[in-house]
């Protein structure tokens, strides 16, 4: 085997003089820079290391790879050590109380927390893999979904129709819905916000049509309210207090007698499918803060008020209105869900009709993570 190795790189040798005769152009002279001698010498090192390695005891074919042995220890272990969290202000106490990291750093997971002005927002990130799990209103899964993005309902939230209002200015001359007609209504498009906006109509018996739709983030959409740029602006808790507070803004009406759901947590599927213990241990903290908070409000806003930079005042009548705990999803919730969906399309909001049930996991899938509420 040797000497077939030898003969084979000696007929390479004397194929390699032949060569220096043939003519070159431009690109031949970068790449063959060096005198012949210097080939002739790597070529003869090269066969020298060869005929080493085949005189060797242990062939190297043999040996193990490193890498191939680190890719296959990473597959077979797909457990997150990483949780990236998108929140709201309305949802900041879960970060503001570190229940998270309590539970899971001894388990070798760090959570990572990223802000979002709304719930598009916060799943249009999701949807592209920048963040694993977030709250939102009943809304913004029904647009992603229709955009095509990739999510999963994990746990209902208990619905807090107080704390979403329709806002008017101090001395506007709109008292009442069917004045909305023609004016200018600022709100984030796809949020619980846009819902209630919607529903109030309905009930004003106008058509949201008759409305002229100003779609705004809540910083923009409270600018615009302060410089009288729009007429109406809905908006959800802590905004809603605070924009009472600071612009003496009326309430036109709230989600009392309107609002039915409250929003959801969603992940994408391949971290849920990947992780239900590390889910099954996410939501039973957030139960838990949950029931606390039912029990501590003015201990709630006592926390919050300092993170937001809202007065004790005004946070204690954000949280006072506020509704607490976790709804499982059920087949009850399922329905109201589709029946969000069917409005929005219906009113061409939508580009498509959307299936709730898509972004929803088994029974056996939910029972297998889901803490008793």
């Amino acid at each position: 085997m040797i000497n077939q190795i030898f003969r084979r790189f000696i007929a390479k040798w004397i194929s390699l003089i032949k060569f220096r005769n043939i003519p070159f152009n431009n690109q031949h002279k970068l790449f063959f820079s060096s005198p012949l001698p210097t080939v002739g010498a790597f070529v003869t090192g090269l066969c020298l290391s060869l005929l080493f390695a085949a005189c060797s005891s242990t062939p190297t074919v043999n040996a193990p790879n490193p890498s191939a042995t680190s890719v296959s220890n990473s597959a077979s272990n797909n457990k997150a050590t990483v949780v990236r969290f998108g929140y709201q202000k309305s949802t900041i106490l879960l970060r503001a109380k570190g229940v998270l990291e309590k539970r899971l750093t001894p388990e070798g997971i760090t959570v990572k927390w990223t802000e979002f002005q709304a719930g598009p927002q916060l799943l249009e990130a999701m949807n592209v893999g920048s963040i694993d799990i977030g709250p939102v209103g009943e809304s913004p899964p029904i647009f992603a979904q229709a955009a095509g993005a990739s999510l999963t309902y994990v746990v209902g939230t208990a619905a807090t129709p107080a704390s979403s209002a329709i806002l008017v200015p101090q001395n506007s001359q709109i008292q009442k819905l069917t004045d909305l007609k023609g004016k200018k209504v600022a709100f984030q498009k796809g949020s619980s916000a846009h819902l209630l906006l919607v529903q109030a109509l309905e009930k004003a018996g106008l058509k949201y049509t008759d409305i002229e739709p100003k779609y705004l983030a809540p910083a923009d959409a409270r600018a615009a309210f302060v410089k009288g740029s729009v007429d109406a602006w809905v908006i959800w808790d802590p905004f809603y207090a605070a924009a009472q507070e600071a612009t003496k803004a009326r309430v036109l009406i709230d989600g009392t007698g309107i609002n039915k759901q409250g929003g959801y947590y969603l992940m994408t599927r391949k971290f849920v499918t990947e992780n239900p213990q590390t889910v099954k241990a996410i939501l039973e903290e957030i139960k838990n803060l949950e029931e606390w908070s039912k029990q501590n409000r003015e201990e709630v806003a006592k926390t919050l008020a300092p993170v937001l930079g809202i007065d004790l005042e005004t946070m204690k009548k954000a949280t006072n209105r506020r509704t607490f705990g976790l709804v499982p999803i059920d087949d009850n919730l399922i329905n109201l869900q589709q029946g969000v969906a069917d409005t929005y399309y219906k009113l061409k909001l939508i580009p498509k009709k959307v299936n709730v049930k898509d972004a929803v996991l088994t029974k056996e899938e939910y029972a297998a993570f889901s803490p008793k509420t």
